[in-house]
């Protein structure tokens, strides 16, 4: 990557990033931004509009619509993939010399398909997306959705082996062993998550809430919210706060059941770093163990205690900063002893540490250059 310049091609348009996925993409865009990479971004745009605030990162960025409905289905290919074909996109990226990042599998029609020319490319996978499809599957209530997740799942475990002899970036060291394992890719690295936090705000003392966060229109995310006002705040009469993105009037609905449970729908970044910020506790269950969670580093920048049970906590590197509770039992003790014990200076010191010696966007945009040199 000699003359620092990069197409990127992603999923989504990356901002705002307020969500998980585009998270890493926007601050991986702006850490090879400082770095003095020219961009040529490339967005699937499906109702998040074009924004203009991308333009001060990218020496240029370009739309393309997605296929959605009939119009993408495939039977042979994944329709998070086959959604994502665009002839002009190929033209563009064949264009130049210059080496292409495709971000997540969703965006590798192209490459699986014989449509790109050159060799110097590589994959940003932000899961292990047939496994992550398969455990979506068991968290929907859908009849249709689930069999839908399944037929996906099905599709992404053939489609994922036809990536393994490409450059692979996975988002973490779990998501490597499985594609060495599954696939036996040998060409594959683990790039950690992109972040927008540099050093950790957290603030010592005490605060007056437990917060669940995340976005509630994924299935998981409201059946976590959902297992913890019933098994856990039924009885732990502690003030308890549900925080994301399109929440259900169902669990609106049961949020408000009690006095001491609430939730804030769709907050602004904001509001919900404010409260990230001033919680005492953050409760982090996960049901899938694909990827990095980024609300847990969020949480660890920026917020006191955290409670994570094994599926969000295994092999991320923060286990020492994280209090492991895996039943409603362990995180009704928990919470209640973690609720009362300020956060002391000598706990960000340690996270400080932790942090910075495993999440540098700097380190890692330099990382990513090597990779396409």
């Amino acid at each position: 990557m000699a003359d620092k310049h990069l197409h990127i091609v992603s999923f989504d348009v990356p901002y705002p990033a307020d969500y998980g996925g585009v998270v890493d993409v926007l601050y991986k865009i702006k850490a090879l931004h400082e770095a003095g990479v020219s961009i040529h971004l490339h967005c699937f745009e499906y109702g998040r509009g074009k924004r203009k605030e991308l333009e001060q990162f990218c020496t240029e960025v370009f739309y393309y619509p997605r296929q959605e409905g009939h119009k993408g289905f495939s039977l042979q290919v994944p329709y998070i993939v086959s959604s994502r074909h665009d002839e002009k996109l190929w033209q563009r990226l064949n264009a130049d010399s210059h080496p292409i990042l495709f971000e997540g599998v969703h965006t590798t029609y192209g490459l699986t398909n014989g449509l790109i020319d050159k060799k110097n490319v590589a994959v940003r996978l932000h899961n292990t997306e047939h496994e992550y499809y398969k455990q979506l599957g068991q968290w929907e209530g859908s009849i249709m959705r689930k069999a839908y997740m399944h037929h996906e799942s099905r599709l992404l475990k053939r489609y994922e082996e036809t990536l393994k002899d490409y450059k692979l970036l996975a988002i973490s060291e779990e998501d490597v062993k499985k594609y060495r394992q599954h696939f036996k890719a040998k060409n594959i690295e683990h790039l950690p998550a992109f972040i927008p936090n540099t050093t950790v705000t957290s603030k010592e003392g005490t605060g007056n809430f437990v917060l669940y966060h995340g976005n509630l229109s994924v299935a998981e995310n409201e059946k976590a919210a959902v297992w913890l006002l019933t098994k856990v705040f039924n009885e732990l009469e502690i003030p308890f706060v549900i925080a994301g993105k399109n929440p259900s009037q169902k669990l609106i609905d049961l949020a408000h059941k009690k006095p001491h449970t609430c939730i804030v729908a769709n907050p602004e970044e904001k509001e919900m770093n404010d409260l990230i910020e001033k919680a005492q506790v953050h409760l982090l269950p996960s049901f899938t163990d694909s990827g990095i969670k980024l609300k847990l580093l969020n949480a660890a920048f920026s917020g006191r205690h955290l409670i994570v049970n094994d599926m969000m906590i295994k092999n991320t590197g923060l286990e020492t900063c994280c209090q492991l509770a895996n039943n409603p039992t362990e995180i009704k003790y928990h919470t209640y002893r973690l609720f009362h014990k300020a956060f002391t200076s000598e706990e960000i010191k340690l996270r400080e540490d932790l942090l910075q010696q495993h999440f540098s966007n700097k380190k890692h945009a330099e990382q990513l250059i090597q990779v396409l040199h």
